[in-house]
């Protein structure tokens, strides 16, 4: 969380766009920016389960990674950009991705009420224009427009632990239905580097200039530490 948001800080300041894909040491629940936790997580049942608890930058619903593979995006934008053309860009390098691993994926077209952010999780449902599989939601991701920046978090789940959820935020939490999964599409469990590797594939296809490792800079390394320290407190986690 404390590299995306300093990457989100640097696209405004350098122009630079960043495509992060990353998983987790351990099983954690990250809850979206607006979501409740005071009184909603059980912190025994995190603790029996070996589950850790962190606050995205982000909005959206609850999430726990886990056997899953996520994203990240930063970018500047321009006052006239809409969120919506970049999310309906950044979706065409993950279907194309998808693709490439055998996924047959598209996008989701649903009516309906999108559920609240403190009542639900990520993927409860899909909503209009999500990535799903086989009528399953399989991507879940939210956005944040911060200045001239925009940052966007996604997961994509490699199997389906999303259940869990109904026991680490009892109260109040509605059990989503089965999820879009690779291990349910691919009939096999497809490890991280291999979805990471058609990721960045796929963006280096989209680019219009040559994609190129991102360099971990003094700079970017200093302000991600910086950025760390908020996002490992309580009372960033619990400040609702």
């Amino acid at each position: 969380m404390g590299l995306d948001e300093a990457l989100l800080q640097r696209a405004g300041e350098t122009g630079e766009c960043v495509f992060r894909v990353y998983s987790w040491s351990r099983p954690t629940l990250s809850l979206g920016r607006n979501q409740l936790a005071r009184g909603r997580v059980d912190e025994g049942v995190a603790g029996r389960l070996g589950v850790d608890l962190v606050r995205r930058p982000t909005g959206g619903r609850a999430l726990l990674h886990h056997r899953e593979v996520t994203y990240s995006v930063t970018a500047p934008i321009g006052r006239d950009e809409s969120l919506r053309q970049w999310y309906g860009a950044v979706n065409v390098v993950l279907l194309n991705a998808l693709r490439s691993l055998g996924v047959r994926a598209e996008t989701a077209s649903v009516v309906g009420r999108t559920p609240t952010p403190g009542s639900a999780s990520c993927f409860q449902r899909p909503d209009a224009g999500e990535i799903i599989v086989n009528g399953r939601k399989l991507v879940g991701s939210a956005l944040l427009r911060e200045g001239a920046s925009l940052l966007q978090h996604g997961s994509i789940l490699l199997g389906d632990d999303q259940g869990l959820l109904v026991e680490l935020l009892p109260r109040g939490e509605v059990a989503p239905a089965p999820a879009g999964t690779l291990q349910s599409a691919l009939g096999r469990m497809p490890d991280v580097g291999e979805v990471a590797g058609a990721l960045f594939a796929a963006v280096r296809d989209a680019a219009i200039r040559d994609a190129v490792p991102l360099v971990m800079d003094t700079p970017l390394q200093a302000a991600a530490l910086a950025a760390t320290k908020r996002y490992e407190s309580e009372e960033w986690t619990y400040r609702l």
